[in-house]
Parts: C-alpha cells; sequence; structure tokens
C-alpha cells in the first residue's frame, strides 16, 4: 500500500500545480521552456510506474472493505461508455461535447474513478480510484473557476464565435471513437492489462 501512496503522490503533485501554485507555474514553465515540461514528464513517468506497481502489490494480498453486488458491474461498464466518450472528447476538436463539459480529460477521470469504486471492494481500489476521482474534482473545479474569471475579461462576441466553432461532424466522430474505444478495453485490453475481464470469462 506505501508504494502505490507514494506513487499517487509523485504523479499528482506535479499534476496539481495549477491547485497548488499556479502562479509559480506559469512562470516555470515560460522560464524554463522545455526543460519544466521534460522534468514534468520524467516525474509524472516515475509517479506513474511505483503506481502501477504498488496497485499490483495491494492484489497480492487483498483487504476487502465490501463485496459489490453484480449489479455494480453493469452500472460501471455504462460510466465507463461516457468516460471513454469524453477521454475522445479531450482530443477530436471542434466537438459540442468539449464545449459543453469544458476539460472533459477531468470529467472523465471522474466518472472513471467513481465507476470503479461502484465495483470494486478492495481497499487497494479505494484508495486508487478515490484520489484519482478527488483530484479530478479539486482539478476541474479551480480550472472552471479559472474560465469563469477568463471569460468576465474576454469580449462576447469572442466567446460566441469559439461557441459557434463546434460542428455536428467532429461530436459525432467523437461519440463513434469513444465507443470504440470502450469496446476496444472492454473486450479485449483491459483482461491483458489488469488481469479482470469486465463482463466475465
Amino acid at each position: 500500500m506505501a508504494m502505490l501512496i507514494i506513487g499517487l503522490v509523485i504523479f499528482l503533485v506535479p499534476h496539481s500545480l495549477s491547485i497548488l501554485a499556479p502562479q509559480w507555474k506559469r512562470e516555470k514553465s515560460q522560464s524554463l521552456g522545455s526543460i519544466f515540461k521534460a522534468v514534468y514528464a520524467i516525474v509524472s513517468l516515475i509517479g506513474l510506474v511505483l503506481i502501477v506497481y504498488g496497485y499490483s502489490l495491494t492484489r497480492i494480498n487483498p483487504v476487502f472493505i465490501w463485496n459489490p453486488p453484480p449489479i455494480m458491474s453493469l452500472i460501471s461498464a455504462l460510466l465507463l461508455l461516457v468516460a471513454m466518450v469524453l477521454l475522445v472528447a479531450a482530443y477530436v476538436p471542434r466537438n459540442r461535447l468539449k464545449s459543453a463539459v469544458g476539460h472533459p480529460m477531468l470529467v472523465a477521470t471522474k466518472v472513471w474513478g467513481f465507476a470503479h469504486l461502484l465495483s470494486n471492494g478492495r481497499l487497494g481500489d479505494m484508495v486508487l480510484f478515490a484520489t484519482l476521482m478527488l483530484w479530478a474534482v479539486l482539478l476541474y473545479t479551480t480550472l472552471k473557476r479559472q474560465d469563469r474569471l477568463l471569460s468576465e475579461t474576454t469580449p462576447g462576441d469572442s466567446l460566441k464565435a469559439e461557441r459557434n466553432e463546434t460542428a455536428l461532424v467532429p461530436t459525432v466522430i467523437t461519440v463513434v471513437l469513444g465507443l470504440g474505444l470502450w469496446a476496444f478495453f472492454a473486450m479485449w485490453l483491459h483482461v491483458r492489462l489488469i488481469g479482470v475481464a469486465p463482463f466475465g470469462a
């Protein structure tokens, strides 16, 4: 469990600079440029490796907090479908989902974490998914507050033009790709990466 917690701290601290020290992050990013990005990426990668390793250790001798009923697996799968669509929305330009929710990657992380909490009753699962979900909630709240402040200083015509740039076709592409990614993970990749088949053997 200690390794998992250490990994979460190492991974989330740099990803929380927008909450903890936004001004410092902006200054260092501007002054150091690619060096800052490289250090950021290396630290994040180390944290991610420790998370994966630490989480695998918690599954060797798991501590069960509760036993989720079978229906939770179905609910979790449906929520993860939403999460996958939102994940894709973070990368497809001009889709309406991104414009509607703002920061879809973080919303996807919140939904992803909550979905896994519903269908997993081990202590290691709760530590991992609850921590990432809480981080996503805090960062999303912070960024949305910054967005509101920016909108107060941005001319209305500019905001209207930005909203009008969204289109139906990129939105449809986003949903289709999200469905495909969800099916790929659920039917093939998840069991090979995690060792658990979402819909059973």
